[in-house]
């Protein structure tokens, strides 16, 4: 920075900041820990020679990964990210599990639901059993009284054949 207030890291390492600090503008003094936390892990000197590899559209990208990188190893100093995203991981195969049980239920209540409107609707139109026979009772009769009726001037056999 060379100015008024040196960067987080120049900070911390109690050195001058020059105008050139390649650590100035990625490690801000208003954040000081931020550098703290990259820099117990991973070391001021290792962090300057990352970042002076790479091109500088893609040094704030590596500083925002060693950051939780950094942060993820203080965390869990063994597994550090891979313990996260392994963690998210099954959390992420625990709750497919449970969506899959959840539309497995609503097919299920569905299946039921069609089942119980099929058999009403073919209740509707079919009559019960009970008014099935009155129907059939009722033809029947209606049947039989027809077979009633007799003409009043019945046809004597023999005015056909003579």
């Amino acid at each position: 920075m060379g100015g008024s207030s040196p960067c987080a890291s120049c900070k911390l390492l109690r050195r001058r900041c020059a105008k050139d600090c390649i650590f100035a503008p990625y490690f801000p003094s208003d954040d000081p820990h931020k550098f703290a936390i990259v820099h117990k892990v991973f070391g001021a000197s290792n962090v300057s020679k990352m970042l002076q590899e790479l091109p500088v559209q893609q040094r704030a990208d590596a500083v925002n990964s060693l950051v939780f990188e950094a942060n993820a190893r203080v965390r869990d100093p063994v597994y550090g990210c891979v313990g996260a995203i392994s963690y998210l991981q099954n959390q992420v195969s625990q709750l497919q599990m449970q969506l899959a049980v959840a539309q497995t239920e609503i097919l299920c209540i569905q299946m039921q639901q069609e089942s119980a409107l099929q058999q009403a609707d073919k209740s509707f139109l079919l009559p019960t059993n009970h008014s099935l026979d009155s129907s059939i009772s009722q033809y029947l009769n209606f049947t039989s009284s027809i077979n009633v009726i007799q003409d009043p001037a019945p046809l004597k056999r023999e005015s056909l054949w003579t």
